[in-house]
């Protein structure tokens, strides 16, 4: 069994208190240290992870094409250098086993994450979701693996029913909450449904789940206090961040070339000013 410090619990127990206040969690995702610094010093609360960013900065696509082994690297440089919980990305578990769920629930645990994404696409087109009792096994794994390393893990799951608009669409919102429920009677504490924007909908989700909803952000959705009202408690906003970030860097290529001018770094944080945030020193 291995050690895990009662600093890693204490802040398990900070990410799960984050999920029944007044305000929604608003989670600017990661996906390296120095993004992960960044957002600390703005004063959010907790960090979370993209996959899909962390994939692309090691030049791979999205889809758990990454090693889970170079994930969890990552993940871990990002939980070293901050004080407030990290939730990891962990994509649909490196694995179609519950012995996969537990094994990446360990890794996630390892790196010093106290929190979890957990996804029910397959990446296969001919069955995109994952079947749902067997969805449910690794939900039980990994909740299991947590209580046996005694860290109360914050499991965030997730369907994909929306964003791979799987099956008929005027079915697709019962599919979505017969998997979110037994997704949260399996253990989950928090449930994900990225690719719904629909306001009433969100409403809808709330209430027939009775339980935190996780939604992800993306220009067109409602705002942070809309969706605050709409009694959602978590939201994300992905790989977004991290392709804001190449979005800029290409704006300013395109400027350089076109023009061999450099108004687009106007916006950078100084030298100075990161190098005086790069160097204070996680607190414990």
């Amino acid at each position: 069994m291995q050690v895990v410090s009662d600093d890693q619990r204490k802040r398990a127990d900070a990410l799960r208190a984050l999920h029944s206040g007044p305000e929604a969690l608003v989670l600017v995702n990661v996906w390296d240290a120095g993004s992960a610094r960044i957002v600390e010093d703005l004063g959010f609360p907790a960090v979370a992870t993209t996959s899909a960013g962390i994939a692309f900065s090691k030049g791979l696509p999205d889809g758990q094409k990454i090693s889970p082994e170079r994930m969890m690297a990552a993940v871990a440089e990002i939980a070293q250098v901050v004080n407030v919980p990290v939730t990891a990305d962990a994509e649909a578990g490196y694995g179609d086993g519950p012995e996969h769920a537990a094994e990446t629930a360990r890794s996630v645990i390892m790196a010093g994450a106290v929190g979890m994404n957990f996804e029910d696409a397959t990446g296969r087109p001919e069955q995109p979701l994952a079947d749902l009792e067997i969805q449910v096994e690794r939900i039980r794994a990994i909740r299991e693996c947590a209580a046996e390393m005694r860290v109360p893990l914050v499991l965030n799951a997730r369907t994909d029913v929306y964003l791979l608009q799987v099956g008929d669409p005027a079915k697709r919102y019962d599919e979505t909450v017969k998997r979110l429920r037994a997704y949260r009677d399996a253990g989950a504490d928090c449930v994900f449904v990225p690719g719904i924007l629909d306001r009433k909908a969100i409403g809808r989700l709330v209430s027939d789940l009775g339980c935190p909803l996780n939604i992800l952000a993306v220009p067109g959705s409602a705002s942070i206090g809309e969706l605050t009202a709409l009694g959602v408690k978590r939201v994300s906003l992905g790989s977004g961040p991290m392709r804001a970030a190449l979005g800029m860097l290409r704006r300013l290529g395109q400027e350089v070339r076109a023009e061999g001018t450099y108004s687009n770094m106007s916006a950078a944080p100084s030298h100075a000013e990161m190098n005086l945030l790069m160097g204070k020193k996680r607190s414990n």
